[in-house]
């Protein structure tokens, strides 16, 4: 069943594996405890950080099946995406996978677009499992669209850092875990943005058209989610959204949050917050999904943004165009009910989590190698 641009899904897909792996930066921030993988540097034992990237992208699919515990013979498609031209880190690691791929380009919307698409194939009983990932580093991604890291450039306050990370899911039409239960499509939105190093102005333009169309479509209101976050819009681009949606007569309350805004501590100066595919990608393959899974939340609705730009748009004096899906996730009806904590919504920083990251097993320490 569909609406305007909200499809509501009859048979609820289910997401049974995810997997998050970050850089050390990443590592030290609010969500540290929650990641499966910490590198110990950037370059992740390649010669290059484009290299590492693909590394990276490649770990999360292999870390995701196994979560799943399924072959990766189970794996129907993998749909994947990132930053760089030609989406070059997916493609590559997706030569190493026997198994149908759908490259995506949504920018750092692509986790979202990836799992309704997966979601929408799933629920239409064609493929029975799929794999959706995406992630970015923040060395590739600023020299490819800002200035090369050696010029050393003062950035703005403005400015988001990219984070250095991927992340992975397994959805599948069979199994427990939490479930799609809706997909909302977004529109291009340009409010007329020039700035590079200003995402979140750019971004939160098609977050307010998202939420609304999504608020319209299904008939639901702030009120009916445990949590609802973006993707990275930053402080800046939190506030421009909170400020929109007020315009438009919804207020949001404790229970909305960024990705981006959350990520990183005060001390760790990356002014405006995190950014970049792998921003939303880990800390709903981490964070989320382990509240999803033990119940403290019931109803998430995840849409992280995404910059349409190139480095040819904005050189030729282009606006920067921004996008924002939305998919529902909720929590599987087996699971015991727990007291939510509001507090985890208001400042993650409060978190304090005891629980160890996941172990690696040797055939993913083989992929994980640093040396």
């Amino acid at each position: 069943m569909y609406t305007n641009q909200t499809v509501i899904f009859k048979n609820k897909p289910v997401i049974i594996g995810s997997y998050s792996i970050v850089g050390p930066k990443e590592g030290k921030g609010n969500f540290g405890p929650y990641f499966n993988y910490v590198m110990k540097d950037d370059s992740f034992g390649e010669k290059s950080y484009e290299k590492a990237e693909m590394k990276m992208l490649k770990t999360a699919i292999v870390g995701a099946i196994e979560d799943a515990k399924i072959k990766a013979s189970d794996v129907n498609l993998l749909l994947a995406g990132d930053l760089l031209n030609q989406i070059i880190s997916s493609s590559y690691a997706a030569r190493d996978f026997d198994f149908a791929f759908l490259g995506l380009f949504g920018a750092c919307s692509t986790m979202a677009e990836s799992m309704a698409i997966a979601a929408s194939i799933i629920d239409g009983r064609e493929f029975d499992t799929i794999v959706c990932s995406t992630g970015s580093h923040f060395s590739t991604a600023e020299r490819q669209f800002r200035f090369p890291l050696e010029l050393g450039n003062q950035r703005p306050p403005t400015s988001q850092w990219t984070v250095t990370g991927a992340g992975a899911c397994v959805i599948s039409s069979k199994g427990k875990g939490p479930k799609i239960t809706m997909a909302t499509f977004g529109k291009v939105i340009d409010y007329g943005i020039i700035d590079v190093n200003d995402m979140g102005a750019a971004m939160a333009p098609a977050a307010m058209d998202t939420m609304l169309a999504h608020f319209r479509d299904t008939k639901t209101t702030p009120d009916d989610y445990d949590l609802i976050v973006t993707g990275d819009l930053g402080k800046l681009g939190s506030e421009i959204l909170i400020d929109l949606m007020e315009d438009k007569g919804i207020k949001l309350g404790l229970n909305y949050n960024d990705c981006g805004q959350m990520y990183f501590t005060r001390n760790q100066n990356t002014l405006s917050g995190g950014s970049g595919c792998g921003c939303s990608a880990t800390v709903f393959n981490s964070y989320i999904m382990k509240k999803l899974r033990t119940g403290e939340y019931k109803k998430v609705l995840f849409m992280p943004t995404g910059a349409l730009m190139s480095t040819t748009a904005s050189q030729q004096g282009e606006t920067i165009p921004g996008v924002c899906h939305a998919i529902v996730l909720e929590c599987d009806e087996s699971v015991k009910a727990v007291k939510t904590s509001t507090t985890s919504n208001k400042n993650v920083k409060n978190i304090k989590s005891k629980s160890s990251r996941q172990s690696i097993s040797q055939k993913n320490q083989g992929v994980i190698n640093e040396s």
